[in-house]
């Protein structure tokens, strides 16, 4: 019986982007306020307010501490600097309860950005639940003009790509 489970897990995480349900590019992002955690400290996180400083990447990720959801933090905190330099600020965003956050934005995200509490209202809003992991999101990236409207969206399972397509979106828009 406890196969199933691992093999459903193992399906979802193998979906093609097309698979996936997402936002379009042009919808209205939907505002929230949440909890999230950057260097180990908790506060509270409105979309609206992040937006005034310019395009944010709001990337949604299944689990903190799992190999690949590490992986694209640690990738993300990496490239930091560069999305600063685009305008960017980057939000990770996940289904986990905020005490694991903050332990996931010291270790995992090196204190560069800040990772949030995605409840049940922003997982249907941004359309990201992992259909076969009720209380996980699927792994999507949106990028959000100051506008509030959607940019770009990369929404596949793997990490790889996620960061280096963002990236690109945001830097793009800084050019025009």
């Amino acid at each position: 019986m406890k196969r199933l489970p691992l093999l459903l897990a193992a399906a979802a995480l193998s979906l093609p982007a097309s698979a996936m349900a997402a936002l379009a590019v042009g919808a209205k992002a939907p505002d929230f306020t949440t909890r999230g955690a950057q260097a180990g400290k908790t506060f509270t996180l409105t979309l609206s307010h992040q937006l005034k400083r310019g395009p944010v990447v709001l990337y949604f990720f299944p689990k903190a501490f799992t190999p690949g959801c590490s992986a694209e933090a640690r990738e993300f905190a990496e490239n930091i600097d560069k999305f600063k330099a685009a305008g960017a600020t980057v939000i990770g965003m996940s289904a986990d309860p905020v005490d694991d956050l903050v332990a996931f934005s010291t270790k995992e995200c090196a204190g560069k950005f800040a990772v949030a509490s995605a409840g049940p209202g922003i997982v249907s809003g941004y359309d990201v639940a992992l259909k076969m992991r009720p209380g996980m999101t699927d792994r999507t990236s949106y990028v959000i003009a100051p506008s509030g409207r959607i940019a770009f969206v990369h929404s596949e399972m793997n990490y790889a790509g996620h960061v280096k397509s963002t990236l690109a979106a945001v830097e793009a828009m800084k050019a025009k």
